[in-house]
């Protein structure tokens, strides 16, 4: 799913998101219950058409960006307080305020508010974590007021302790949720952990409800949790990628900044059927980079959407084929990760 964390896949139509064939879109709670506020985006007519979007849309439940910020104030059992990026005021955000924001946006996925303490967090904090984000999950159960309309996904915590995520996971499934989603394993634990984690916990959760793991990622690390047994994938990689002139390609990724490329005619990727790719140069490109024009970021972005697209249709095809071991060991996409294809900072 690519991420319009703020009601927009930043620099991109809709139209030509849909193009690349992505199916979902995400958009971020916390967000936009600062700005503009989620009674501006239901009065406009939710959103839906607030993003212009008519496909699914999955929020997130807000905890995330809360306890990743820098002015986190409180956290406690009945929810988080802390301070807003834009003007500074103290805000609480509880099972019960997530729910309510989230059923008035109106997306069709809902995330269950929930803890997600760092990788390296001591024991004691998972546990509290996982205790809080079970006790949570009832809590937005119990105030959830569109279950007919929005399906509600408990996250699962723990850490990298398979005790403790066993135990979440149990306790989540117990609940008897529409889909369930995989937390806290893109804060630092590293690949080795997150499969092992993956591989121990994906068979505890139910075999016809949705597996979403959240905040992932490079392409190795789709493929080792599809071979585990997840469905969904959010990440803003792509994108803030693209917008950095990191394109993403079968053999590793091209830097369209550097000076190689200032001649260079080829697409970005032979064989990608991207707008980009179908109607750009690299040299191009890159002089739209160079020149502050927004074509630049908006052409990468979306060749690395349809990247992702691409691995994705191809992994459901090789499934559906009996053919998916193959698939991972022999195609060169599915071996890119950090250490050849790494993240491109803001």
């Amino acid at each position: 799913m690519p991420v319009g964390t703020q009601g927009t896949i930043k620099g991109l139509l809709p139209s030509d998101v849909a193009a690349t064939g992505a199916q979902c879109i995400l958009a971020n709670t916390y967000h936009l219950m600062l700005r503009p506020g989620e009674t501006v985006v239901a009065e406009l007519g939710d959103l839906h058409r607030f993003m212009g979007w008519d496909g699914p849309i999955l929020t997130d439940s807000g905890g995330f960006q809360v306890f990743s910020l820098a002015d986190l104030n409180r956290i406690d059992d009945v929810g988080v307080t802390f301070k807003s990026h834009i003007d500074g005021a103290m805000v609480q955000l509880t099972p019960r305020r997530s729910m309510e924001v989230q059923n008035a946006l109106g997306a069709d996925i809902i995330m269950a508010f929930d803890q997600c303490p760092p990788a390296d967090a001591p024991a004691e904090e998972h546990l509290r974590a996982v205790e809080r984000t079970v006790r949570w999950a009832k809590e937005c159960i119990d105030t959830h007021q569109r279950p007919d309309q929005q399906a509600l996904f408990g996250i699962v915590q723990g850490g990298t302790d398979l005790n403790l995520r066993r135990q979440c996971a149990q306790s989540l499934v117990e609940l008897n949720l529409p889909g369930y989603a995989m937390g806290g394993l893109a804060v630092g634990e590293g690949f080795e952990s997150m499969v092992r984690v993956l591989d121990e916990i994906c068979p505890i959760l139910p075999a016809d409800r949705p597996r979403y793991l959240m905040g992932v990622g490079f392409p190795r690390d789709i493929v080792a949790a599809v071979a585990a047994g997840i469905d969904m994938f959010d990440c803003v990689l792509p994108t803030r990628n693209g917008r950095n002139a990191y394109a993403f390609c079968a053999e590793g990724p091209l830097r369209l900044r550097n000076s190689q490329y200032a001649r260079d005619d080829r697409p970005i990727e032979a064989g990608c059927d991207c707008v980009a790719c179908r109607g750009f140069s690299r040299g191009a490109i890159r002089h739209f980079f160079f020149a502050s024009e927004m074509l630049g970021p908006i052409l990468v972005s979306l060749h690395n959407i349809r990247f992702y697209q691409r691995l994705m249709a191809d992994l459901r095809r090789a499934i559906e084929q009996g053919t998916f071991e193959a698939f991972a060991k022999t195609d060169p996409r599915c071996r890119l990760g950090p250490s050849n294809d790494g993240n491109v900072k803001e």
